[in-house]
């Protein structure tokens, strides 16, 4: 499966990008600067450029579009990719800074599984993976000093299950207006969530000093 990367525009987080692994790279308007400090060159920039103008920019394509426009740049650049075949995204920068943008990509997640797709965003102590349909599963190895938590995305996944935590689940209904999921660890060496219908949003985060769960 052909695999995209997307330099978001949300805190910049300290990552290592092999831009070997993915077979197209998009920045979203900030996320240009960004790409520079990771030593990457992307192949389509693309957005507003409200926050970060592009005046120098060097990609195969550069896409800009009004400020005023139903998408986010980041939901833009989910869109350019999925139009050309990708369903294994990966989004860095995803979140901090305001918290409706953050909300704003996880519902980009969402719609990337309702697309077809997988993803995964990564923001500073902070991972969230998105999977969903008919009988899928995720398996997570195990992090230690991070939570697992388990959401549901859209308003009902059936038949989740949860295997490799501290709290297990079998087969049981999750809603979104409950979030039965939240504050999970490792109790092995990796985690099995499974669904029979709907979609997750699996989210890790980094424990802070001190806390456990």
């Amino acid at each position: 499966m052909k695999k995209c990367l997307i330099i978001s525009g949300g805190d910049f987080c300290e990552l290592n990008i092999n831009k070997g692994c993915y077979d197209l790279c998009i920045a979203c308007d900030r996320g240009y600067e960004y790409a520079g400090r990771y030593g990457l060159l992307p192949d389509v920039i693309i957005g507003d450029f409200d926050s970060s103008p592009v005046t120098d920019a060097s990609a195969e394509k550069v896409l800009r579009y009004p400020v005023n426009k139903d998408d986010t740049d980041t939901m833009l650049a989910v869109k350019y990719a999925l139009s050309e075949g990708y369903r294994d995204i990966d989004v860095v920068c995803a979140f901090g800074g305001r918290m409706d943008h953050a909300f704003a990509n996880i519902q980009t997640g969402a719609f990337i599984v309702r697309n077809g797709g997988r993803a995964a965003f990564f923001g500073n102590g902070t991972e969230a993976r998105f999977f969903g349909g008919h009988d899928e599963s995720l398996i997570l190895p195990r992090r230690e000093g991070w939570s697992l938590s388990v959401f549901s995305i859209s308003d009902v996944t059936e038949g989740v299950s949860i295997k490799g935590t501290k709290f297990e689940a079998e087969d049981v209904r999750v809603e979104n207006t409950f979030p039965i999921g939240v504050s999970n660890v490792w109790a092995s060496g990796k985690a099995e969530i499974t669904l029979k219908d709907g979609i997750l949003m699996v989210m890790c985060s980094e424990l802070k000093k001190g806390e456990h769960i």
